[in-house]
């Protein structure tokens, strides 16, 4: 059996990747999201992007990170994207599924995430979440991310309905 483990992301983990994000987007989004939009967001739909997006990455600083537990299954993910000011990395993804929180595998993905920023030196993480999510913003502030009073109004269907989200950030020491 593997221990569990955080590496790169290529295409070939495309399905796991579209499974993972598939869990977490109904876990994170379920009760905001209209039932068309919910079944727009199927593994496959999911893994058909990443295998495009891991075969040809828009620049060397786009990359994403995988968790695996001890079964090596893919169980979190951490998308890292550059944000509109210079040096600082935004991650655009960061969740574990539900069955496999509190065990880790998010912590791992973080301290990946700032390593491999580190070496590319940003010098600054931020993270847009939605501002209903609880848990997840108290993991992150956990972490090291505190709010920094930036939100938005994200459009979550075709009827215009949109949701809040805060951004949360953080330096990167040494």
């Amino acid at each position: 059996m593997a221990d569990a483990s955080v590496r790169l992301a290529g295409p070939q983990d495309a399905d796991a990747i579209g499974e993972a994000q598939a869990d977490l987007f109904r876990s994170a989004y379920g009760e905001l999201l209209a039932a068309e939009v919910l079944e727009a967001m199927t593994p496959q739909a999911f893994a058909d992007g990443w295998r495009t997006s891991l075969t040809n990455p828009p620049s060397n600083e786009h990359f994403l990170l995988l968790a695996s537990d001890e079964r090596a299954q893919v169980v979190g993910l951490a998308a890292v994207v550059p944000s509109t000011e210079h040096g600082v990395a935004e991650l655009s993804l960061f969740g574990v599924r539900p069955a496999a929180r509190e065990q880790g595998h998010g912590s791992r993905l973080l301290n990946a995430v700032a390593d491999l920023l580190k070496e590319g030196n940003a010098v600054a993480v931020e993270v847009w979440i939605p501002a209903t999510d609880e848990q997840l913003r108290a993991f992150l502030t956990a972490a090291g991310l505190a709010p920094d009073g930036a939100w938005r109004d994200r459009e979550i269907d075709a009827d215009g309905r949109t949701t809040r989200e805060v951004r949360l950030s953080a330096t990167l020491g040494e």
